[in-house]
């Protein structure tokens, strides 16, 4: 109930979960007591890696490329400008002290990946709007920890170009550590065949997470080296893929509501009503005045509209890594942890419940639409036949693109490669050479395993330039070509095993002929 909740009305789920941990805790309706920070903590962590791999695994490559730089300033730069402004802002508005003023900066410039990945996939943006927020979500995690660790330390501060020198060395650690594990697993999983189709997705999740473990074991961020080994991975042609995607949004689901129940049961409800006026005034500098200088100043060097900055400042989104990281001066014992506690989870659900729903009126406002070319994007679903050394391809045609009105004859597949079987309107049916195919078309394409990438690429080059894509340069334009751009995965192959084993039984029989 509560996911469909919180799926209809645009807001995170983590309010409707955070409501259901405080109407079990203290001063709810069955009145538990909980107070264990230092396991609110860990369980905080482990849900957290679930949930950037989730996120991880859902990212396009194609528009997360191009976002990169911008993203890594934000991170960086931006997160230095955000810590500052906000701290002052609760310095001197609110009269906390620098310790704790500085801890409640930290910890509220990470934006969240939870919440970015639930509310921005539901607003039609750009793709490279949503590339830097998404990406901004999954690296500013790093940053913030380290600093949130260096103030929560009890004795003298580090100083700040140390703290810069920690930063720098562990973000190049977890960036190594994350792309070493996920090509590996990508190139592990693609040419060992495991003897169950159940096993890949448990399979994909668990290199994800040994990414998080050996980014956290060589003092590097784990957090980061989770995320890019999981985009590795989710942009990769791997065997079964929509069975572990699924596994994968079930999953972070899961992550998701035990974390928000739990931090709902750490809070004492009575106690956020005199930190309330605190936590809107530090929220307000945080969301009016950090947050948009953070964007403005960061991507000075990148030539963006006004409008998608504008956007992009209302997007920072935070959610439950705020609340745990808060916890993280609860268990070092710094005086005034359990107030900065409040502020921050006050400030959390105040904003969270104004910006999520307000985005996409201010979308609207700032006539900020989607890329149209986005939904032209080729659905193709790949799945390997190990006995048959060969591949079935599952394509789904979508309403603009350009392979619409394209005879099957005019596709001149590698050879090796042929469509099948064409779905349309719920009737399947063998084509001819002359057949046309249509838009919401679903193709059922076979391949040897030496042609698998030049057919794939072959398919994609005509959903962007039609039947004269050899002609216009479009990459994998000519039959023999081997580009293999990045695959986006869309729809479910069905009867997979059951093609194959009707393909292995033919053979038996063949074979019984034959004595």
């Amino acid at each position: 109930m509560a996911v469909r909740i919180s799926s209809r009305s645009g807001l995170p789920s983590l309010l409707l979960y955070l409501g259901i941990g405080i109407a079990l805790g203290q001063d709810g309706f069955f009145d538990v007591k909980f107070d264990n920070a230092e396991l609110t903590q860990v369980i905080g962590y482990a849900a957290l890696v679930v949930i950037l791999a989730e996120g991880g695994l859902g990212t396009k490559w194609k528009e997360v490329k191009p976002a990169l730089p911008a993203a890594v300033i934000l991170s960086l730069v931006g997160v230095g400008i955000s810590v500052g402004v906000t701290a002052a802002g609760a310095h001197y508005l609110v009269g906390l002290e620098w310790r704790q003023a500085l801890i409640i900066g930290a910890v509220v410039s990470s934006t969240d990946a939870a919440a970015v990945f639930s509310v921005l996939r539901k607003v039609p943006l750009p793709a490279r709007v949503t590339g830097v927020l998404e990406a901004e979500s999954g690296f500013n995690d790093a940053p913030v920890v380290i600093l949130v660790v260096a103030f929560s330390t009890i004795g003298e501060v580090d100083s700040w170009y140390v703290l810069i020198g920690e930063i720098a060395l562990e973000l190049a650690i977890g960036a190594a550590v994350g792309i070493a594990v996920g090509w590996l697993g990508a190139y592990g999983l693609r040419h060992v065949a495991l003897p169950a189709s159940g096993l890949y997705p448990i399979a994909v999740m668990a290199i994800a997470v040994s990414a998080y473990a050996a980014g956290a074991m060589l003092h590097g961020s784990g957090f980061l080296a989770v995320y890019l080994a999981s985009m590795i991975l989710g942009n990769a042609k791997l065997p079964h893929w929509p069975a572990t995607r699924g596994f994968a949004d079930g999953l972070g689901w899961l992550a998701q509501i035990g974390m928000f129940v739990l931090l709902g049961l750490l809070v004492t409800p009575h106690d956020l009503l005199d930190d309330f006026w605190p936590a809107v005034v530090v929220g307000l500098v945080l969301t009016v005045v950090a947050r948009p200088l953070e964007v403005f100043i960061s991507l000075l060097p990148f030539r963006l509209p006004w409008q998608e900055k504008a956007l992009m400042s209302w997007a920072g989104l935070r959610g439950a890594v705020p609340i745990v990281l808060a916890t993280i001066p609860m268990v070092s014992g710094i005086d005034g942890s359990t107030r900065v506690f409040n502020i921050v989870f006050v400030l959390v659900i105040v904003y969270t419940l104004i910006q999520g729903p307000t985005l996409p009126w201010l979308a609207k406002a700032l006539n900020i639409k989607d890329d149209p070319s986005d939904a032209a994007d080729l659905g193709i679903e790949s799945a390997p036949l190990e006995r048959l050394r060969g591949h079935l391809l599952s394509v789904a045609i979508p309403a603009e693109s350009k392979m619409h009105g394209v005879e099957v004859g005019e596709l001149r597949m590698p050879a090796g490669a042929a469509v099948t079987l064409v779905v349309r309107d719920d009737k399947s049916f063998v084509p001819a050479p002359s057949t046309v195919l249509r838009r919401g078309d679903e193709l059922l394409v076979v391949a040897t395993d030496p042609v698998r990438d030049a057919a794939e690429a072959r398919l994609r080059a005509v959903a962007e330039g039609g039947k004269l894509a050899g002609w216009l340069g479009t990459p994998g334009g000519q039959p023999g070509g081997m580009e293999s751009p990045v695959p986006q995965v869309a729809g479910a192959l069905k009867a997979v095993k059951k093609l194959g084993g009707r393909t292995d039984e033919g053979k038996k029989r063949n074979a019984k002929a034959h004595h």
